[in-house]
């Protein structure tokens, strides 16, 4: 066989795999959607799973856009202050990680990669125990902080990442032209990090507009509710309204899927511009925490 007619043959199986993960993949969310113009005698009722309904309703959606409007204002509060909060810290944070070598470096940055593997659960225990004592249990600022707390270790990694990959030429420019480090850091070093910043502003975002645990453990359900609990309490002991669950799905994926698309381009660039040294050095860092330990 030919080497080139090699290199077509692999890139027609690579690409009919690619669309076979995609088609895996996209196949909950296109059951989602077509169960939400379907009852639930149309959903149970069928022998058989159909992926083309006979029949269409929009009735789950108008129960969905007249019970659930103020859900959807409450994930909307909670994703907006978890995005804002996380860049409040995340942004100096990895600012003054990735400028300055302080000796507590390599065990900031080892304390972060093993707080991105604890489990949220674990987390919102711990915090409802803390919450109890602060009255912060069903309260907006308290599942702000508790959505953030589990942002800002990513956030923080991401941006030091991208941080430690922008020429130091321009800071130091920048310095010798007498501008102060605060000035430095937001007339140079933010503008410079806008793929990174947009990055981890939409990922705490989608945090915050997608959590359920913490949600599930720090609120009551007597004062607001984000769209992801309203989903669970579609479904229950005494009550199972799945065709209206899956239309409010679909009203909680759209943001995420248009923000996801918007920014695309933004994502591709933060996560990938200057990952390599970052990874390179955050594995230094890593390797001198054990020793030091």
């Amino acid at each position: 066989m030919r080497p080139a007619t090699r290199r077509r043959l692999a890139a027609a199986i690579a690409s009919l795999a690619a669309l076979a993960a995609l088609v895996v993949l996209l196949f909950p969310l296109y059951a989602v959607i077509v169960a939400s113009f379907e009852t639930n005698s149309q959903l149970f009722g069928a022998s058989h799973y159909s992926f083309f309904p006979s029949q269409f309703t929009l009735s789950n959606y108008r129960v969905v856009l007249s019970q659930q409007g103020s859900h959807v204002i409450s994930s909307l509060i909670i994703a907006l202050g978890t995005a804002v909060l996380t860049l409040a810290i995340a942004l100096p944070a990895a600012h003054a990680l990735a400028r300055y070598r302080f000796r507590v470096t390599a065990l900031l940055v080892a304390s972060l990669l093993i707080a991105q593997i604890l489990p949220s659960i674990v987390i919102a225990n711990s915090l409802f125990l803390v919450y109890h004592r602060l009255h912060l249990l069903n309260s907006y600022p308290g599942l702000i902080i508790a959505d953030a707390s589990y942002a800002v270790p990513f956030s923080i990694l991401v941006l030091r990442a991208f941080m430690l990959g922008l020429p130091r030429d321009v800071l130091a420019a920048a310095r010798v032209d007498g501008a102060t480090e605060w000035r430095a850091f937001t007339r140079v070093v933010l503008p410079m990090s806008r793929s990174a910043v947009i990055t981890v502003a939409l990922f705490a975002f989608l945090n915050g507009w997608g959590d359920f645990i913490f949600a599930l453990t720090l609120l009551n359900g007597n004062t607001f509710e984000p769209v992801t609990l309203s989903i669970y309490t579609y479904v229950g002991e005494f009550s199972q309204n799945w065709g209206e669950a899956m239309a409010l799905a679909v009203f909680a994926v759209l943001p995420a899927a248009m923000l996801l698309i918007a920014a695309q381009r933004y994502i591709a660039a933060g996560l990938t511009v200057g990952s390599v040294k970052g990874l390179s050095i955050v594995i230094g860092d890593t390797s001198c925490a054990s020793s030091i330990g």
